[in-house]
């Protein structure tokens, strides 16, 4: 996805993903409350007997010297995840007889009658789908459950793969994400620049050569060795928010293997950075003024008067932060960047907002910054001991510079950013001047596809949220749009993406979708 996290690495824009987890999110929160009162660690491989799952013969029209990679089979071994196993794939698949790579990847076997594999992608670009494995399986239905193998993998460039993009440390990432950039001036921008300049060169020396492979156009191809890989003729995809990205594109590349392929909290990827940024804008606006709007209905919101008024406070209390950072119980200081990214992760989940309260509550009447950077930490994967537990920030900087960049010009960005203040003036400044994001970048850009429209798949169904702040529902009407099968299913509600068995009307239709192959109206609404 072309947006990105706060921060004056990623411009100020922020980073599509899928709902925190509910685990991290309170275990970080239960000690913010503890030092507010003045008072994960990451899964392990376990050694079990190999499991070896079948593969099918590459398909008639991919080349002799790919046909290795599609007949290979996986080994999987018993973790954590479920079962953990790893799939090699061409740095380059211009030249696959080059150097190959290895991602990881897990399964959660079916439970019933199997249809197959349903592949997954939670978001990003940068999120884990090994680690998603056990939290998707959570989170749906028993019927798709016994119905597949639910299979997820680490990207190329991410976490567990090799190479994964690394780029510094955790002492430079606490900078980065702290420092607020200067954007009046030109020389504020400027440095954003060098800045960027000089974080790509650490992750080129930090990573290698890969550096310049982690598009997304390759992950897709990758997409369809893992599909051989597991055993299935056709794919069956859950994509959210970056991977409904993945699985678009897959489908462009591949219309004729494609199957059931559902793409939740959508991204068009036909649209430009500027316009990936507007809407992202927009969309955290509008989720920011319904939890106004509900705060106020409460007894404890510290945000007084009308919904105007509220969304003023938060615009003072970010005012308030950069001009004289919060202390918090740390010896870190709330700077307006982690108070933005702190606000900004508590707008995924409705179920946030009472922790968002309780954030802006400390922070406006108090003065302490300590929840917000807790929420802030969450939203980085920094865990308690002050380490980056992913290297999600690092991949998706890497895979979004490659798929597409925008202007670097100082004018244009500036009059970029007059259009999205506009349409988000409480928030807009976080979404602006994308364009020193990639500018001057350690690799050459590689881009995208120039036909999305996957010509000849089956129905593809794209799941939009009618006040996603991440991923607005203009962009699932775009995507349904744009895939020639595209066939639109809305939630009315709040919160980025919409399928999860508590979510019943959409479980229901997603679940029908998936396991009985039964295609809803175009324009099916929750």
């Amino acid at each position: 996805m072309s947006a990105a996290r706060p921060g004056p690495m990623r411009a100020r824009a922020v980073y599509p993903r899928r709902v925190p987890r509910p685990r991290a999110l309170a275990a970080l929160l239960a000690v913010a409350a503890l030092l507010l009162a003045g008072c994960s660690v990451p899964a392990k491989h376990q050694s079990s007997p190999t499991a070896t799952s079948g593969s099918s013969a590459a398909p008639s029209d991919v080349p002799a010297a790919l046909a290795p990679f599609y007949t290979q089979t996986i080994e999987w071994k018993k973790c954590d995840e479920g079962q953990c196993g790893t799939l090699r794939v061409p740095v380059d698949y211009d030249d696959p007889s080059g150097p190959s790579m290895q991602l990881a990847v897990a399964r959660h076997q079916a439970s019933g009658d199997r249809i197959g594999s349903l592949l997954v992608n939670p978001g990003g670009p940068g999120g884990s789908g090994v680690d998603f494995v056990p939290q998707l399986a959570g989170q749906v239905t028993p019927k798709l459950l016994k119905a597949y193998d639910i299979v997820g993998f680490d990207p190329r460039g991410v976490q567990r793969s090799t190479p994964a993009v690394k780029c510094v440390g955790d002492a430079a990432l606490d900078k980065l994400y702290a420092f607020d950039p200067d954007t009046s001036t030109d020389a504020g921008l400027q440095q954003m620049i060098d800045m960027t300049a000089d974080f790509s060169v650490q992750c080129l020396k930090n990573t290698g050569s890969g550096l310049g492979h982690v598009d997304t156009v390759a992950a897709a191809k990758d997409l369809d060795v893992l599909r051989a890989a597991v055993g299935d003729d056709e794919l069956h995809y859950l994509g959210f928010s970056y991977g409904t990205k993945l699985g678009a594109t897959y489908a462009a590349l591949f219309p004729q293997r494609s199957a059931r392929l559902v793409l939740d909290g959508a991204l068009d990827p036909t649209l430009t950075s500027d316009e990936v940024d507007q809407g992202q804008a927009a969309g955290f606006e509008g989720a920011l003024r319904a939890y106004v709007k509900d705060c106020q209905g409460g007894s404890k919101c510290p945000l007084t008067g009308s919904v105007d008024d509220g969304m003023q406070q938060v615009r003072a209390l970010l005012d308030r932060a950069r001009a004289n950072p919060l202390p918090t119980s740390s010896d870190r200081r709330l700077t307006q960047s982690l108070a933005f990214s702190g606000i900004a992760v508590a707008l995924y989940s409705k179920s946030f907002w009472p922790t968002l309260t309780v954030a802006l509550r400390a922070a406006i009447v108090s003065g302490n910054g300590t929840v917000l950077l807790a929420l802030s930490d969450v939203y980085y994967d920094r865990d308690q001991s002050g380490h980056y537990t992913t290297n999600a920030m690092e991949a998706f900087r890497a895979i979004n510079c490659l798929d597409q960049r925008s202007s670097d010009d100082f004018a244009t960005m500036r009059a970029e950013a007059k259009q999205v203040e506009a349409v988000a003036p409480t928030v807009g400044q976080f979404f602006s001047y994308g364009g020193t994001s990639c500018a001057d970048w350690a690799v050459p850009e590689v881009g995208g596809l120039k036909d999305y429209s996957a010509q000849g798949a089956p129905p593809i169904l794209v799941v939009g949220t009618t006040n996603d702040p991440a991923t607005p529902y203009a962009w699932a009407q775009s995507l349904a749009t744009t895939l020639s099968s595209g066939v639109l299913l809305t939630y009315q509600g709040e919160g980025h993406t919409a399928y999860r068995k508590d979510n019943t009307c959409i479980a229901k239709v997603v679940d029908a979708f998936l396991v009985d192959g039964t295609v809803p109206a175009d324009g099916t609404r929750c």
